[in-house]
């Protein structure tokens, strides 16, 4: 009998110190374990919010890139052609000067200019030409020159001759005024001061075609 309570004295006392053991062991390996307490997920946090970050900072960038205007767009705003880019002259779209040139053969000369960002073509190879509002002041063309079509932007020019008297003797109306237009039908038509000496009176006038060399444009009756 003693011997029995002495076995099962000392089973106890092994059981009782397996208990312990287990228990300091789990208690130590809980703290050291990082992946049953979750230490690593603040960090795996932060780099998913940083990749999120980037990726929206790199599609706001491509955003703005998308939107902004090419620098050819506002090089061709800024650079000049208006209205009239590529059509036919109206005279609205020209400025005009008229000189007098007395030699080879006394005459005026009309320059034709486009105006300030304006690019137009003289469709139209002659222009219409007269003085007061009778048809005995409407200058007849003489086809010399011409150039069909003439472009006409920023320096670029355009002439043609106007001789206002082709008869003999006295007669004639003297006028302070020529009338100018693109065309016949054109509804703007300029009116130019003639400039000194006192014009001529005018008798018969006759106009050249438009051309952008000067002495093509020198009116000579034939």
């Amino acid at each position: 009998m003693k011997r029995s309570r002495l076995a099962t004295r000392f089973a106890r006392l092994v059981l009782a110190a397996a208990v312990v053991t287990a228990l300091a062991a789990t208690t130590a390996c809980g703290p050291e374990d990082p992946s049953e307490t979750g230490a690593a997920a603040p960090s795996a946090s932060t780099s998913s919010s940083a990749s999120t970050e980037g990726t929206e900072s790199s599609e706001s960038s491509d955003g703005k890139d998308e939107t902004e205007t090419p620098a050819g767009d506002k090089g061709d705003s800024a650079s000049g052609d208006k209205s009239g880019y590529g059509q036919s002259c109206g005279t609205n779209d020209l400025d005009f000067t008229v000189t007098w040139e007395a030699q080879p053969i006394s005459h005026y000369l009309v320059t034709a200019k486009a105006k300030s960002g304006i690019t137009c073509y003289l469709d139209v190879n002659t222009p219409s030409v007269s003085f007061g509002s009778g048809a005995d002041g409407v200058a007849s063309p003489v086809g010399q020159g011409g150039e069909d079509p003439i472009k006409l932007s920023g320096a670029s020019v355009a002439y043609a001759g106007i001789n206002v008297k082709t008869t003999e003797g006295e007669g004639g109306k003297q006028f302070e005024n020529v009338i100018i237009a693109t065309s016949e039908d054109d509804p703007n038509p300029a009116e130019v001061e003639l400039p000194p000496p006192p014009p001529p009176p005018v008798d018969k006038p006759i106009v050249t075609n438009w051309s952008t060399k000067r002495d093509e444009v020198i009116p000579r009756i034939v």
